[in-house]
C-alpha cells in the first residue's frame, strides 16, 4: 500500500530541501525520523512534517516500522520578486524561492524482501556437483 503527502508553496529553497531528501531517500521510516532529528538543517522541520503526514495517510497503523520511503522529491515553486536598496538610490532585485515537496511511503518493498526464498539445488545435478568438487581436490593434491 502506498501513501503520499505533498507540501506546496513552501518558503524553502528547493536546493536546500533536496540536501535533506538525499540523506533519507530509500530508508525505513523509523530510520528516517532518527536521521532527521540529528541533521543540522532548517529544512528538516519541513521534511519531517511532510513525512509524518505521509505516514498518517497510510491509515490506522499502530506501528509504522514496516514502512519505507519509496520516493521523495522537491520541485521549484514560483519565486517571490523583491527589491533591496542599492547604491546611489537604486533598487537591487532578489528572489525569494519557494518549493513543492512530495513524499511517498510504501510497505511493499519490505514485504518483498522478507518473502525471498533461498535457491534450491536440483537433486539430479547433485552427483555432478560432487564429481566436480572431487576433480578439483585431485588437481590440488
Amino acid at each position: 500500500m502506498q501513501a503520499k503527502a505533498i507540501a506546496k508553496f513552501v518558503r524553502y529553497a528547493p536546493r536546500k530541501v533536496n540536501q535533506v531528501l538525499t540523506v533519507i531517500r530509500d530508508k525505513n521510516v523509523d530510520k528516517a525520523f532518527e536521521i532527521l532529528s540529528f541533521l543540522p538543517k532548517n529544512a528538516t522541520e519541513l521534511v519531517e512534517k511532510v513525512l509524518r503526514s505521509a505516514v498518517a495517510n497510510t491509515g490506522k497503523l499502530k506501528d509504522y516500522s514496516g514502512l519505507k520511503i519509496k520516493e521523495c522529491w522537491v520541485g521549484h515553486g514560483p519565486s517571490l520578486k523583491r527589491m533591496r536598496p542599492g547604491p546611489m538610490g537604486r533598487g537591487m532585485p532578489y528572489k525569494r524561492k519557494t518549493s513543492h515537496l512530495t513524499v511517498i511511503v510504501t510497505d511493499e518493498g519490505l514485504v518483498a524482501k522478507k518473502n525471498k526464498k533461498k535457491a534450491v539445488i536440483n537433486k539430479t545435478a547433485a552427483p555432478e556437483i560432487k564429481a566436480v568438487k572431487e576433480n578439483k581436490n585431485k588437481v590440488k593434491g
